[in-house]
């Protein structure tokens, strides 16, 4: 009995594969083998060559016993040099998306303060990657390679992508090369999470390990639909694992190779989901979207006439449902374009028209912050920081590429708290913090995500 419903189920599975490959476009590959068995092999022989792998190499400080430090101890007990810096390695994967020029696209923790980038293509060759540009906000990076005959992966429309669509990730897990898992898209956009700073994740439950970072996750048309990034659980797959979006991941792309960062500009609010409560309490039940519960003074949301209460409901004709949304599609523009938003106000529809403005910045100086801080861009915090309202402190909004600030870790969207265990409230407050300790070092308190730690820089 347990046979047959196997070879029904089998049956059923083939007869399946047969109607959707003579449904769908003429790019499906076959799905039936010679020996009449489903299969993907052609569709993953054509996509495989795209992806690669990335291992890199960085030096860490090796943190050692105070007492080890002291030369008279070590000559009392003849202790050797101990070495004050390793090298530490890892493991990653990356999807050629511009065979011509050698761009892959990966994610930031991947290539994030490597001092060398080794990228091993399919057909075994290795090459010496340089960085192109990085947005830790997202979690993605381009690295460029000088190779020729290389194969490259087609982005798709993941605005189109419903759940229950079948999916592949394509990486390698634990050094493991070249590994091929598939499954379903289980939940879209999903945010909230405080992985990234922008979080508009496919969820799917196709297995991704440490390793498959910055691989592909693609659709049975060999398109790449999004970049495996995060998983839940702790070292390994538990069937849920994240995805960053193309349509998101080829807006910052091409940031990235233009300007080498992802320029965002501001709004200027403070934004909530349209719970069913507030729906009732503002008169507008049967809506979805977010509620502006504050307007920056003289922001670009000022200026454009957004008003507390309002309600965004799209974004240039694209539908918003929470707050996370909002943020995302408005941390994708760039500084200087016209935004088109639709409201809710008062019960009636509305739309306005509002110029996105750069984030208000400003540099950390040469006295007392160059030393500990150098490369570090710290402003107020972001009134659509997912933090904003709920601590004070000083935002980092940007790091220079190899600078100081960037080696110790800081990443843009890090919310400085406290220096020395003194709540910190500006960028005044920061640097009197800091004036007095350049030579002693600096303990500072981050706040990253939905954790927070403490961070020692000399």
């Amino acid at each position: 009995m347990k046979i047959q419903s196997l070879k029904v189920s089998g049956l059923v599975l083939t007869l399946f594969l047969i109607v959707y490959s003579m449904t769908t476009s003429a790019a499906l590959p076959l799905l039936l083998n010679d020996n009449g068995r489903p299969t993907l092999a052609p569709m993953l022989e054509q996509v495989m060559p795209a992806v690669v792998n990335i291992s890199t190499q960085s030096q860490v400080k090796v943190k050692q016993n105070p007492l080890l430090n002291d030369p008279f101890f070590r000559r009392f007990f003849n202790i050797p040099e101990l070495p004050q810096k390793k090298t530490r390695q890892s493991l990653g994967s990356g999807v050629i998306v511009n065979a011509k020029k050698g761009y892959i696209l990966t994610n930031n923790h991947v290539i994030a303060n490597a001092d060398k980038i080794t990228v091993t293509l399919h057909d075994k060759r290795h090459f010496e990657a340089k960085v192109i540009g990085f947005d830790p906000e997202s979690d993605l990076a381009v690295v460029q390679i000088e190779a020729k005959n290389l194969s490259e992966l087609t982005m798709a429309n993941s605005s189109t992508l419903q759940v229950g669509d079948f999916v592949v990730a394509i990486g390698n897990p634990f050094g493991l090369e070249q590994t091929v898992t598939s499954g379903i898209i289980s939940a879209l956009g999903r945010s909230g999470l405080g992985i990234e700073g922008y979080e508009n994740f496919i969820q799917t439950d196709a297995s991704i390990n440490p390793g498959n970072s910055g691989g592909a996750l693609v659709d049975l048309n060999g398109q790449l639909i999004g970049i495996n990034t995060a998983i839940i659980g702790a070292g390994g797959s538990v069937g849920i694992g994240f995805a960053i979006p193309s349509d998101m991941a080829h807006d910052i792309m091409t940031q990235l190779i233009q300007y080498g960062e992802v320029h965002r500009g501001r709004l200027g609010v403070t934004a909530q989901d349209l719970t069913h409560e507030l729906a009732e309490a503002l008169g507008i039940e049967g809506y979805s979207g977010s509620v502006i519960a504050q307007v920056g003074e003289n922001s670009p949301a000022d200026k454009g006439g957004l008003k507390v209460g309002d309600v965004v409901t799209a974004v240039n004709g694209k539908p918003v449902h929470r707050a996370a949304q909002l943020r995302n599609a408005i941390g994708l523009l760039r500084v200087g374009s016209k935004v088109s938003i639709d409201i809710i106000r008062n019960g009636k529809r509305k739309s306005i028209s509002i110029t996105i403005e750069e984030p208000k910045q400003a540099k950390a100086e040469s006295s007392g912050l160059g030393k500990q801080l150098a490369g570090a861009i710290l402003g107020k915090i972001d009134p659509n920081h997912p933090l904003a309202g709920k601590v004070e402190g000083v935002q980092i909004v940007g790091i220079e590429s190899g600078s100081p600030a960037a080696k110790k870790g800081l990443r843009v969207g890090d919310i400085i708290t406290s220096v020395n265990r003194t709540p910190i409230r500006s960028i005044g407050d920061l640097r009197k913090a800091t004036k007095y300790n350049s030579k002693k070092g600096i303990l500072l308190n981050i706040q990253r995500g939905n954790g927070a730690f403490f961070l020692v820089i000399r």
